[in-house]
């Protein structure tokens, strides 16, 4: 087992934790919790012998094989998958034994290496490491590529592939998923939750964490403690004690109260059943989870938009790629107010080009793409984290964007994205990675954007950070579009999910727990092609069949954006309908001097009243509408 008697460990002169004493058995599954600047990664460090304890130990068995992700970028000249193969260095030694043995025509040694070789799958250990390979996005063609030939991003991949193959007896990893996406995480999951040794996991992913851990070990202030269960279950007893303050517990009612009412909406109505079935289940979960949170040093918001117009954006028939390669085509899309989609799709499918697409960067190379006049966009994507001036400060940025503001209006909205006093003087340059997605993410809240497109904004960020990303986009009143492998960012701010695949853009039916399941299903579909090439029931006859489905929800489209347009202003008027219920229930209101307002008020309430009841004619017959063509 792994074991920490009463241990200490200081970086520099400051105490990261003291007085841990815990046991990790063979084959439990620990999530190492904590903020940043906590320790996570000085105990793995700790671990392999590249930090040393200032008081206590930490032991065990020697003979066990320890397995981490290089954090190096290798540029080497020999093929990804001989890359990946090195990290059984037990392999590498029988196969190097085995030529110095044919060399030297030895026979029996040769019956004796070929036998171990066969123990510990010699023979299938190139099929491994091409599964592995498959696993986390690389395609057949990309296993004999040179390992230069990578980017950096891809080559964190192959050095966490490198790390698998190792028939290890202790696994560490530190931020698995940062470099992945939602497929990938998804296979990761998969094949962790089948490992055979001891895990020894950091992630600020939840989902993930969820799936994987069996226990977790939360370092706060200066203690390492470790709980049964996974990171939902160790929330919920930091929960329960947190909860118990009034003050934080009426903070977790604001953070949740939106989406009661989007459940309280829709869950009866059969065209939404599904949607609202998984944003109650995201609701059960923050009702547990927010007030762990209430001593966050996040806090902000996003501003509210100058403007909203509707639509903010339409596509009409685009077709969007690179040079002569078309990726996506057919591409009819209306982004409205309040419209908040979650793209979905395998690696490659598309999902960037799109975001490229509505962002501007890339024009169609056919159809419309027509921005409302006052269309403000804020795009995060990590090419602009790799963008930003290392010699200046998060003020000085600031001041760049709004050189007339007040330095102390600005240094305090910093202060909201964890950028205190001294930091937000410093230059930037020697920032980590989620310091510097954090000071992205701020620039761009401050614009005062109506449509947000987010690309992998969670990379690198901590779990407070993103649950506070998560608060804040629920409350933004313009159109949002999101790509991430984090399914908890997606599931608590995402009302629609639209799916990219096969070069279509089109609307996912089912809920983002049913993806997994969509995306196994079209794998097995993919592998049964070279197979199947004919006949009734033939995979090229059930893609057909597919593609003419997907044709028919193209040509509905125009009736459920219809239907969303109808949503979202039915929100708008509800939140008008009930900030008048509350002006009228002033009692003072109907004093004799207060006779001119009260008319007022009534007036609007009666136009408000018919608005939402007309309103809601027209959402109905859409529904009914679209439910019969679609039966």
């Amino acid at each position: 087992m792994l074991q920490f008697d009463n241990l200490a460990l200081r970086r520099g002169p400051r105490l990261l934790f003291e007085h841990a004493t815990l046991q990790i058995h063979p084959g439990w599954k620990v999530g190492v919790a904590g903020t940043n600047g906590t320790g996570k990664s000085s105990l793995f460090a700790l671990i392999l012998d590249e930090l040393h304890a200032d008081a206590g130990a930490c032991r065990y068995p020697v003979d066990w094989v320890i397995a981490h992700v290089a954090q190096e970028m290798p540029a080497e000249a020999r093929a990804a998958i001989e890359y990946v193969l090195d990290g059984d260095e037990d392999l590498r030694a029988v196969e190097a034994e085995l030529i110095e043995a044919e060399a030297r025509h030895d026979g029996e040694q040769l019956g004796s290496l070929h036998a171990h070789y066969e123990v510990i799958g010699g023979y299938t250990a190139r099929s491994r490491a091409a599964q592995l390979l498959h696993g986390l996005g690389f395609s057949s063609a990309d296993e004999d590529r040179p390992v230069s030939a990578f980017s950096g991003g891809w080559r964190m991949r192959l050095n966490l592939a490198r790390a698998l193959m190792c028939r290890s007896d202790l696994l560490l990893l530190d931020e698995p998923t940062n470099h992945l996406d939602l497929d990938a995480v998804i296979w990761l999951e998969n094949w962790l939750c089948a490992y055979a040794g001891t895990l020894l996991l950091i992630s600020h992913d939840r989902d993930f964490l969820d799936r994987v851990a069996s226990h977790i070990a939360h370092i706060e202030r200066q203690r390492l403690t470790l709980y049964s269960g996974n990171y939902s279950a160790f929330e919920r007893r930091r929960a329960e004690y947190l909860a118990g303050q009034q003050a934080q517990y009426e903070k977790q009612q604001r953070e949740i109260a939106h989406m009661h009412a989007f459940v309280e909406r829709f869950r009866a109505k059969a065209t939404k059943a599904r949607q609202a079935q998984s944003r109650l289940k995201a609701l059960q979960r923050m009702e547990l989870i927010a007030p762990a949170h209430v001593d966050s040093p996040f806090h902000f918001s996003l501003r509210e938009p100058a403007k909203l117009p509707d639509p903010l954006l339409r596509l009409h028939a685009v077709a969007a790629g690179y040079g002569e390669t078309t990726v996506i085509d057919g591409v009819e899309l209306s982004l409205s107010p309040g419209e908040r989609i979650g793209l979905l799709g395998p690696n490659g499918a598309g999902k960037s080009t799109l975001i490229k697409l509505l962002a501007g960067v890339i024009e169609p190379q056919q159809g419309e793409r027509a921005p409302a006049q006052d269309l403000r966009i804020g795009y995060f994507a990590q090419h602009q984290v790799e963008q930003l001036d290392a010699q200046a400060s998060p003020l000085a940025h600031l001041l760049r964007i709004d050189p007339q503001a007040r330095e102390q209006e600005l240094r305090d909205y910093l202060g909201g994205f964890g950028f205190p006093a001294d930091q937000a003087l410093a230059p930037t340059g020697p920032f980590s990675g989620g310091e510097k997605s954090r000071l992205v993410l701020a620039l761009l809240v401050y614009q005062r954007p109506n449509l947000l497109l987010l690309d992998e904004p969670t990379n690198h960020l901590d779990l407070e950070m993103r649950q506070a990303l998560a608060t804040a986009l629920q409350d933004f009143s313009g159109a949002m579009v999101l790509v991430s492998h984090d399914r908890h960012l997606l599931r608590v701010t995402s009302d629609r999910l639209v799916l990219v695949y096969g070069g279509r853009v089109e609307e996912f039916p089912d809920s983002l727990d049913d993806y997994p399941q969509w995306l196994a299903a079209q794998n097995r579909e993919n592998r049964d092609e070279s197979v199947n090439v004919s006949g009734p029931n033939s995979a090229v006859t059930r893609k057909e069949e597919k593609r003419q489905q997907a044709e028919q929800r193209r040509q509905l489209q125009p009736l459920r954006d219809k239907i969303k347009k109808a949503e979202t202003a039915l929100a708008r008027l509800h939140a008008r309908q009930h900030e008048l219920e509350q002006s009228l229930a002033d009692p003072e209101l109907y004093s004799a001097e207060n006779k001119t307002r009260l008319t007022e008020l009534l007036r609007e309430k009666a136009d408000v009243d018919r608005e939402s009841a007309a309103l809601e004619g027209d959402w109905l017959e859409a529904c009914e509408e679209l439910e019969a063509l679609q039966n």
